[in-house]
């Protein structure tokens, strides 16, 4: 009999559902409060450097851009999980359509991939500015910021549609499924098929491969050229200066691209599904709450805009 027998027999529309974090009540109500409260925390901190960004003149280079296209981007990240995920702790299992699993998939691999690609661009905007600064303007102009960006989400959708239509294809054994997440992310979806993967397997590869290690590797040329030039630096001021623009984008990096790497890249014999599990809690919820903290803790320019922003909200009220 041909593996994909069971989805014949079934009876109406094929359906998933997400594996319970906890069936105690009290742990179900700590761990809603938990992920609410991270979640307001992405929202209101990427809220704010969107904001200040925009709001401030100072601010409109290409870095800040940058950083702004990355906040907008967490946000519609972790809303396109965190909202599904919450109404998912209480009660019992709730079921999602195909058509939504296939629907959050995509735009979730669709964002991730773009954050990875976004990730790669500040780094080639840090190599410009500090190896050729007298050049910077004319190399990174608005229009080629704009193009840079446009072009990361463009080849990310294109990607993402690819790999979610080829596993969307595959037969799902039973009627309801369970995942063992709390998203439909790729290799959890990929344990259900009652069908030879290998191929699907190697397509999540190649675009793991493109969307994680090719843009790794840029990021760590242009750092290496960064760090060259600036040990030539004679200045122990200036070469504290440069380090400390690049430091911020590099704890981000390897935080991001390790999470993912251990998810995307792994040899599907050595991993294992509550592994994935809570590895992916760290890039829904830590890396999107790091990026704003980090941004403005480490970054005199974006702290300063937001005092000045504070004060002069406040001073009409004390007038």
């Amino acid at each position: 009999m041909p593996a994909w027998t069971p989805v014949l027999n079934q009876s109406g529309p094929a359906e998933f559902m997400f594996r319970v974090f906890t069936a105690i009540p009290e742990l179900q109500i700590l761990l809603f409060l938990l992920f609410l409260l991270l979640y307001l925390m992405i929202l209101c901190g990427n809220a704010a450097i969107i904001w200040v960004v925009s709001t401030h003149s100072a601010l409109h280079t290409p870095m800040y851009f940058f950083l702004c296209s990355l906040s907008l981007l967490e946000i519609c990240y972790t809303s396109v999980v965190v909202p599904l995920m919450l109404s998912n702790i209480f009660g019992p299992q709730k079921p999602i359509p195909a058509a939504g699993c296939g629907a959050q998939m995509f735009f979730f691999v669709t964002l991730g991939s773009t954050d990875c690609f976004l990730l790669a661009i500040m780094a080639y905007d840090r190599y410009v500015a500090i190896c050729h600064p007298l050049h910077y303007s004319l190399i990174m102009t608005q229009r080629l910021c704009v193009q840079l960006v446009v072009g990361s989400v463009g080849l990310a959708l294109f990607l993402s549609l690819q790999l979610t239509a080829l596993i969307f294809t595959l037969p799902f054994c039973g009627h309801h499924r369970e995942i063992n997440h709390f998203l439909c992310d790729v290799p959890p979806v990929l344990r259900l098929a009652c069908a030879d993967i290998r191929i699907h397997q190697t397509v999540l590869y190649i675009v793991g491969t493109l969307v994680l290690t090719v843009p790794f590797l840029l990021i760590c040329v242009s750092y290496g050229l960064i760090a060259a030039t600036i040990l030539r630096i004679h200045s122990a001021e200036g070469r504290q200066r440069a380090f400390s623009t690049c430091s911020s984008h590099l704890t981000v990096v390897l935080l991001q691209y390790g999470c993912c790497s251990l998810v995307y890249l792994r040899p599907r014999s050595s991993t294992s599904e509550d592994e994935d599990r809570h590895i992916a809690l760290v890039y829904t919820f830590v890396t999107p709450l790091l990026n704003p903290l980090i941004y403005t803790l480490r970054n005199k320019d974006v702290k300063c805009a937001l005092r000045g922003g504070m004060v002069s909200k406040r001073s009409p009220e004390s007038s």
